[in-house]
């Protein structure tokens, strides 16, 4: 059976990142040490190559994409930005909590109905990333483009990653270093069942003199799958999360 493959890779740190503050509607570039710290990825290891490139529209992500895919055409997708912090973009967190006690509730997870002051809540900001992830695969199956990359924010990656990764793991589990990710395999009837990708690797891979590894993930992967969802009618099973400065 025919199966996708997307690579979801975190972008490139900017100034904003390297002073632990939130950034997510601010549309910061990478820092130089940003772009240097890619570039050395780039030298160094193998990055997964796709059909078709997907990016958010801020400018951390499109300059992430041309370091790591010069050739690429890349498909700018508003859904995968960051969430948006409100009040909160700018600072750190000692900063928010500070002049926000309702910055711990959030955080932690325990407040639910906590959003930032002006910004987006967690529900808002899950919904709009899972209807973008699920259009983009959609539209893999529908023209049989077997292969994708996604540059986007940690926020948003651990959001998809969360809702729709095999094994399930939690939110923050899913937190990834800069210009770094993870490689998730759609198997159409898996997907059409139960709506989950098997996360088989970790991105970029080993350095460009070895062969790819793995192959024996990809299998223990799929058996844990079908022990947990074989029996399944289907449903997205998302929950809902906290996001990060990213």
């Amino acid at each position: 059976m025919k199966s996708y493959t997307i690579h979801l890779i975190r972008h490139g740190q900017t100034e904003g990142n390297e002073a632990g503050r939130y950034i997510g509607r601010t549309d910061l570039p990478l820092s130089s040490r940003g772009e240097r710290h890619l570039k050395d990825l780039a030298a160094e290891y193998r990055y997964p190559q796709a059909d078709v490139y997907f990016t958010s529209p801020l400018k951390r992500c499109i300059q992430t994409l041309k370091i790591l895919y010069p050739q690429a055409k890349p498909v700018v997708i508003d859904g995968f930005r960051e969430c948006d912090f409100g009040a909160w973009e700018g600072k750190t967190a000692q900063e928010i909590a500070a002049g926000d006690p309702s910055f711990a509730r959030w955080i932690s997870g325990g407040g639910k109905s906590v959003s930032p002051p002006g910004g987006e809540s967690s529900a808002a900001f899950m919904h709009r990333v899972c209807e973008s992830f699920e259009k983009v695969v959609e539209g893999l199956l529908r023209s049989g483009t077997t292969s994708a990359v996604i540059v986007a924010h940690g926020g948003t990656l651990m959001t998809i990653l969360s809702a729709y990764g095999m094994p399930r793991a939690r939110f923050y589990d899913w937190m990834t270093e800069s210009g770094r990710g993870y490689s998730m395999r759609i198997t159409p009837g898996l997907w059409m069942r139960s709506m989950v990708g098997e996360v088989y690797a970790k991105i970029p891979g080993g350095p460009h003199e070895e062969e790819p590894e793995g192959i024996q993930m990809i299998d223990l992967v799929r058996e844990a799958a079908d022990r947990a969802f074989g029996a399944e009618k289907g449903g997205k099973g998302q929950t809902k999360q906290k996001t990060e400065d990213q």
